[in-house]
């Protein structure tokens, strides 16, 4: 078997394995807590289901544009407006397959070989993984007790140009939001640099401790923003995300769309227009509110339990990143008796990056309250 060279620099993602085994053992009659994917035990709201029957009903299943249905785009452009107060021409937005999809249209039109883009550490693999695959080379912004250090980042980014800069708020793995101001310290070192800044706001909408924000506040002629309807949403099987890019991207953008992907899935975004929609936003802020509580609930039972947190709560997302208890220093081997002894299945912090990540677990707080106090009980036996 002769594979490219890149398949060489692109690592497994632990937690697609982890699930995989988990869904097995449950399979062959085990009581497996799922903690490890980044995915709520939610199913997408009923209005979107109906819009995604009436969709096959109408036998609405042909291409869109490689930019999708004008309809959606500018419902996007509406959302911004009525919940940001921002004007965006619908044009500079894209609906992508995922915002996976997304993110490779931007380093499609952006990466050259050797490229070096910003990212967080940790952070998202998949991110990383997707500028090896074009060529480009992650570079670690710096941290401090694994979360984002704004001031120091700003004053690297600034020192040292490089293409872009990738940044997420609210952040997978930790949790953590930015701030307007710190959001603001960023994309103006980017512009001091001449380096693009790109925002992952994914997780927009998923905040507990303060209203959600978007790049798109400060002057964003200059900015690509990626969302999608997978996380607030609860349509991740749908696979629909969006980007909005600068004007002068957008040609290239979706140029590169008709080749990679021809367009978004249809369905999907017939099911994504009633997705924004007045009558679904009340069931997605109660399910917002009911991952508040999972957050509070957890957060204390895995400070009960020994493990180490940092001194503020994930302020979005719904993962909590936490150290492991004194005297378990490896955490893909935890991982592994998690899920063989005590049935919980987790996510080592070794699958987001390499900056110290060895000894922390992701744990998502994706299953029911009682589910929770249930792993971490398990957890406080594996644990001694």
């Amino acid at each position: 078997m002769s594979l490219a060279d890149r398949l060489h620099h692109i690592a497994p993602f632990r937690v697609m394995d982890i699930l995989g085994r988990a869904k097995a053992m449950q399979a062959s009659g085990a009581d497996v807590i799922h903690m490890e994917v980044g995915e709520p035990d939610f199913t997408a709201p009923t209005q979107v289901l109906r819009a995604a029957e009436a969709s096959l009903q109408k036998a609405q299943t042909h291409y869109t544009a490689a930019a999708g249905l004008p309809q959606l785009r500018e419902a996007i452009a509406r959302y911004y407006a009525d919940h940001f107060g921002i004007s965006i021409n619908a044009k500079r937005i894209v609906i992508t397959p995922g915002a996976s999809g997304a993110l490779q249209l931007i380093l499609g039109v952006l990466v050259n070989p050797g490229d070096k883009i910003w990212v967080q550490d940790p952070g998202y693999p998949c991110n990383r993984h997707m500028i090896t695959m074009f060529g480009g080379e992650a570079q670690a912004l710096p941290s401090d007790n694994a979360l984002l250090n704004v001031d120091a980042s700003a004053q690297a980014i600034t020192k040292a140009s490089l293409k872009a800069m990738l940044v997420a708020t609210p952040a997978n793995p930790t949790g953590q939001v930015l701030s307007a101001f710190e959001l603001g310290s960023l994309i103006t070192a980017c512009r001091s640099a001449n380096t693009l800044p790109i925002v992952d706001e994914i997780y927009q909408g998923l905040q507990y401790d303060s209203s959600p924000t978007t790049a798109l506040s400060f002057d964003h002629d200059d900015l690509f923003v990626i969302n999608s309807f997978s996380k607030f949403f609860g349509m991740t099987g749908f696979r629909v995300g969006w980007l909005v890019a600068p004007e002068a991207y957008v040609e290239p953008v979706e140029r590169l769309a008709q080749n990679l992907f021809l367009a978004p899935p249809t369905i999907a975004q017939y099911a994504a227009l009633a997705a924004l929609t007045d009558e679904v936003r009340p069931e997605l802020l109660r399910r917002r509110d009911v991952l508040h509580e999972r957050r509070d609930r957890l957060y204390a039972g895995l400070k009960n339990a020994g493990f180490a947190l940092s001194g503020s709560k994930p302020g979005g997302a719904f993962y909590i990143y936490a150290k492991l208890p004194e005297g378990f220093n490896d955490g893909i081997s935890f991982a592994e008796r998690a899920l063989k002894e005590a049935h919980v299945a987790i996510t080592p912090g070794a699958d987001f990056g390499f900056n110290d990540t060895s000894d922390y677990i992701r744990f998502a707080y994706t299953t029911d309250i009682d589910r929770i106090d249930e792993a971490v009980g398990r957890l406080k036996v594996l644990l001694g």
